[in-house]
């Protein structure tokens, strides 16, 4: 008999609001890239994951934790 088990998420969505609680987009973290998609919209403008490091090490600021 098989043992139940937890099976992990196939993405993440996350909504970005601006400072008066407004939905602005959304942001979906997934294995292969990162997907955005600004409010109103249901097409998806997307980044492998990849790309996104090499855009990060060129363009993010050190942050604390």
């Amino acid at each position: 008999m098989a043992k139940n088990n937890f099976r992990p998420q196939k993405f993440y969505d996350y909504e970005i609001v601006d400072y008066k609680n407004r939905v602005v987009g959304q942001i979906r973290i997934k294995p292969s890239g990162i997907l955005w998609s600004p409010r109103g919209t249901h097409n998806w403008l997307g980044i492998s994951l990849t790309k996104f490091d090499e855009f990060m090490k060129e363009h993010g600021r050190k942050q604390k934790k």
